[in-house]
């Protein structure tokens, strides 16, 4: 079947899906406020969130952008290179390879918005595959979810296995990461 049709949709197409798919991760790599209020929907959900600050929870375009500011401040360079979409009713499956190279510390949250880690910076270029799956309901991304080689991550950015200087680097990251995020 070539359209989606649901009550609450607008009929679209499955190239639509696709097209719109690809263009969430152009707008993740350079979009402003008014690309994600373009692409997502005022009810859409990042089902990923949960490890993420807590101004990336909730609902809506303003935190899929904040998930954009807090990648985008730990890695410069940052890009998705899409290798496959696939639409099936009101589904897009994108599988891709997240690129970029560690500048500043990335910080990983509890799901009580409690700092978990801090990773300081080591310079270092990555390059791991993600598959991305995004519901997709008038014309807009609805929800999201995401299969991630986080280990493949950790292992190019050297955080895995740790060295004893990179470990105590990494309480020192995570002590000035809880001030910020208690000063917010």
């Amino acid at each position: 079947m070539s359209t989606t049709t649901r009550p609450h949709d607008q009929a679209t197409t499955l190239a639509d899906h696709k097209a719109l798919a690809v263009a969430t991760f152009e707008v993740m790599r350079t979009g402003g406020p008014a690309d994600f209020e373009r692409i997502i929907h005022p009810d859409a959900v990042n089902h990923e969130a949960k490890e993420e600050p807590p101004e990336c929870r909730g609902r809506g375009p303003a935190v899929f952008h904040a998930t954009k500011l807090w990648l985008h401040e730990a890695f410069a360079e940052l890009c998705w290179d899409v290798h496959e979409v696939i639409a099936e009713g009101d589904l897009a499956v994108v599988h891709c390879t997240m690129s970029g190279r560690h500048v500043r510390d990335f910080v990983a949250f509890r799901e009580d918005g409690e700092v978990a880690d801090a990773f300081p910076p080591t310079g270092r270029h990555f390059a791991t595959t993600q598959t991305h799956w995004l519901r997709i309901a008038g014309g807009r991304v609805i929800e999201h979810w995401a299969n991630r080689d986080d280990m493949g991550t950790a292992a190019q950015l050297g955080w895995v296995p740790p060295s004893p200087l990179y470990l105590l680097r990494m309480a020192r990251a995570k002590r000035r990461a809880r001030k910020r995020y208690r000063a917010a």
